[in-house]
Order: C-alpha cells, then sequence, then structure tokens
C-alpha cells in the first residue's frame, strides 16, 4: 500500500487520471461531506472488496481511499484488506477530507 500527500491527489486528479476515489466511512458522514468525485463504499461492509472491484472494474485498477482525517483509521484499513484480498493498486490518502479542505479545496455534499 502506497500513502499519497494531498498534493499528489490534487496532480492525479488534475491531470485526470483515471483513479477510482472511495471514501471508507459511513453512508451518513458521506452525505455530510466528501471530496468531490469520490464514491462511498464503507469498510465496514461484508462485502466490501466485492463491491470495490465490481466499482472500479478489476484488482488492478488504480484506487485511493480515504476517510474523515490522519486521525481516522478506517482508509489505512481498507487499504489493508483490499492488497489482502489481491488489489495490486491501491492508495491510501491519509490526510482524508480533512486535509483536502485545509489545503485549500472544495468539499461536496450529497
Amino acid at each position: 500500500m502506497k500513502a499519497i500527500s494531498t498534493a499528489e491527489l490534487q496532480n492525479l486528479k488534475e491531470r485526470g487520471e483515471a483513479i477510482t476515489l472511495i471514501n471508507t466511512l459511513p453512508a451518513e458522514s458521506f452525505a455530510e461531506t466528501h471530496i468531490p468525485d469520490s464514491i462511498n463504499i464503507p469498510r465496514d461492509q461484508d462485502d466490501f472488496a466485492e463491491k470495490v472491484e465490481q466499482a472500479v472494474g478489476g484488482k488492478s485498477q488504480p484506487i485511493v481511499v480515504y476517510c474523515a482525517s490522519e486521525d481516522c483509521p478506517s482508509s489505512t484499513k481498507a487499504a489493508k484488506e483490499l492488497e489482502s484480498q489481491g488489489f495490486t493498486n491501491v492508495s491510501d490518502y491519509e490526510g482524508g477530507a480533512k486535509s483536502w479542505k485545509q489545503s485549500g479545496h472544495e468539499l461536496a455534499h450529497a
């Protein structure tokens, strides 16, 4: 698993890289606030890895997982779980929505 910074995530988004940005928090948290263009697949679902594979189209597709902030363990746990299930291109945006906003970027609301 690779950890990426706010600048790296911004770079990927600006270049139009074909990444899937996944918010791993419960649906209620995602509805309150999330990084634009991200999807919500809560990590605590029993079929989390299966839902991710369906959403991204395969285990080799580039995925960036994130949660609320550096203090939130959900994205790191999700990244480790995905790798243990055979996903090969997973990055963890450890700063989460909080760092994204603190860096001057907008957050979306459902």
